[in-house]
């Protein structure tokens, strides 16, 4: 990208553990997204490639770093080629009621055959998921290509995905939230990730998957795996990954809420019984952020076997919904850093 281009980025929270000892860094992206920035291909690419070229001027970036980007950074291809009305929306619903009257019949056609409870939701994703998976594969894999690392690019809802050589191609069957990771060449990994525990919103119209079929990747930096979100608060999703050997583990997430829940009452597990594991007495007694810190990442990894981990949010605004704003968690050898609170963009490396 351009320097001048680069002069209108803002990112004010940028942080790192450790330091370069030539073994290799796990970089996360919490970048800040709006609505625009999925108009296109080329949107999309420019917006996620400043904040990798400004990692870059840090010397953050090297053959052994991989990239963590969080949960649903591709959904919003949704988005895609829509006319320029959905994006002058004043809100979230006015921009879906926009997008359908876009599309009727193949919304329509879609809503029809949708067998799941969000039949709008299942609609949505499936009437664009042709051009969705083609945006987040030639974007993914070019940056990947183009600053040589290994990048576990988020997720995004698509029915479920084969990857052969290149080719992320796409299946009959329901929808799922699904990671890829890429190699520095660009090539996607063979196998992808799909979320175990969708969140009760979620499970309206997407589909869990099996925690025996968590995949692990052979990086220059390690063995890596990824758990999305939620499911990384479950003892279950840990042991395939033990059994796999991982040395680094990423979790990319959302956090679809205000800044200020993070330091509200947890409410407890969403859509899902607590493990037995839990101590039920936390149910609004601790922060939500204290239960991240308990029963997420921080206080369950070691059962993965991982010396390194990092978690990340999503940041932005769409129309009138606010996009996360919880804080970053990097474990390092035991050692647990926790970002601010903060809806503003935030690059963090994490030295191995």
């Amino acid at each position: 990208m351009e320097e001048s281009k680069l002069e209108h980025l803002s990112i004010p929270n940028i942080h790192q553990l450790g330091s370069d000892r030539g073994n290799g860094n796990l970089v996360g992206i919490e970048p800040y997204m709006i609505a625009q920035d999925y108009a296109s291909n080329e949107t999309f690419f420019n917006k996620l490639n400043s904040y990798l070229v400004a990692a870059q001027r840090q010397k953050w970036l090297n053959e052994k770093t991989i990239v963590v980007f969080p949960e649903f950074i591709g959904s919003w291809l949704v988005l895609a080629d829509e006319n320029e009305k959905i994006f002058q929306c004043d809100t979230f619903e006015a921009a879906e009621r926009t997008m359908v009257l876009s599309h009727p019949w193949r919304f329509l056609v879609h809503w029809l055959a949708a067998r799941e409870k969000g039949k709008a939701e299942a609609a949505f994703f499936r009437m664009k998921a042709n051009q969705m998976v083609e945006i987040y594969q030639d974007v993914f894999s070019q940056l990947a290509r183009e600053h040589a690392i290994t990048i576990v690019a988020g997720s995004i809802v698509l029915p479920p995905l084969q990857i052969s050589g290149r080719q992320l191609i796409l299946t009959d069957g329901p929808l799922h939230n699904t990671s890829v990771v890429f190699q520095p060449d660009g090539t996607p990994y063979p196998r992808s990730i799909s979320k175990i525990f969708p969140t009760a919103k979620e499970l309206t119209f997407i589909a869990p998957a099996s925690a025996g079929a968590l995949p692990s990747f052979d990086t220059a930096a390690g063995r890596l795996g990824v758990l999305v979100c939620a499911d990384s608060w479950f003892p279950e999703a840990y042991v395939p990954l033990k059994e796999h050997g991982i040395d680094l583990l990423a979790v990319p997430s959302y956090g679809g809420f205000a800044v200020r829940t993070w330091n509200e009452a947890w409410l407890g597990y969403d859509g899902w019984s607590a493990p037995g594991d839990v101590d039920l007495k936390d149910l609004n007694k601790i922060t939500e952020g204290q239960a991240w810190n308990k029963y997420s990442l921080a206080g369950r990894m070691r059962a993965s076997g991982a010396t390194y981990g990092m978690n990340v949010f999503l940041r932005g605004k769409l129309w009138d919904q606010d996009a996360g704003g919880w804080p970053a968690t990097l474990v390092r050898n035991g050692e647990v850093f926790v970002e601010e609170p903060t809806q503003k963009a935030a690059i963090l490396s994490l030295w191995l």
